[in-house]
């Protein structure tokens, strides 16, 4: 029985070597344009068909081994340029997005996003804290904002996903610490953490401090949507829309 499983094991390893030869990269036979274009084409049809953002390395299967993913992101990025969507560059690889300007009309005709996270001002502040300071205990996070973070809203954030457990804190009791995660990245169209506005800088320039953050009058940056948390209309925390498949 082992060895029938390893039989079939190495057949489909076997299969897939056998694809990847089949699976012409290089595309030597055609012209330097043709090939380009093409590669485009593949990179573009590979993310639009992805529920999920695509990853360089993923992309790097169906390109040339010597060809530079970012270049092809640009003219397909160039080509699109004036349509009502976009590649765009989220939770560390890239997805079809429909353009904010068109949020109202899709809104209309489809609804919502149903996706998109229903968050209180109250979880909209701490997973900002979260993301800032992680890792970052409750009771961190109950001493910051000088009143207790419940167990009730740490597990609502974490159903949806936006945070989780990272490692225990060296403090008495080594309790769990939390971070955020790569759906918190999508929803709030960031790529990678880098991204979050410098809270230093925000800080020098008078744009944020511990005060605002505390008192909740704080820039909130969610896709291309900035608003004040205590003016923001919680019907438009949404992330950008996507494209339809």
């Amino acid at each position: 029985m082992v060895e029938a499983a390893r039989r079939r094991g190495g057949s489909r390893s076997d299969d897939r070597r056998s694809a990847d030869q089949l699976f012409d990269r290089e595309l030597d036979h055609l012209p330097p344009e043709a090939r380009w274009r093409e590669w485009m084409h593949r990179v573009e049809a590979t993310i639009f068909a992805a529920s999920a953002p695509v990853t360089r390395d993923i992309l790097a299967r169906i390109v040339a081994k010597n060809c530079s993913i970012d270049l092809l992101i640009d003219d397909i990025r160039e080509d699109l340029r004036g349509r009502p969507y976009d590649l765009v560059a989220v939770a560390g690889g890239w997805k079809h997005l429909t353009r904010p300007a068109y949020a109202d009309v899709i809104r209309a005709a489809v609804g919502g996003n149903e996706r998109a996270v229903d968050l209180t001002q109250s979880e909209v502040l701490v997973v900002m804290c979260v993301a800032y300071f992680q890792p970052i205990t409750r009771a961190e996070l109950s001493s910051f904002f000088g009143k207790e973070i419940s167990r009730d809203l740490i597990g609502h954030l974490r159903g949806a996903k936006l945070i989780a457990s990272g490692p225990r804190s060296p403090t008495p009791g080594a309790p769990y610490t939390y971070v955020t995660t790569k759906e918190f990245l999508l929803e709030f169209g960031l790529d990678t953490l880098r991204d979050l506005p410098d809270f230093e800088a925000l800080e020098d320039a008078g744009l944020l401090s511990k005060e605002k953050l505390l008192s909740g009058n704080i820039p909130i940056v969610r896709g291309d949507l900035t608003e004040d948390v205590d003016e923001i209309d919680s019907s438009k925390l949404e992330p950008p829309f996507e494209a339809p498949d």
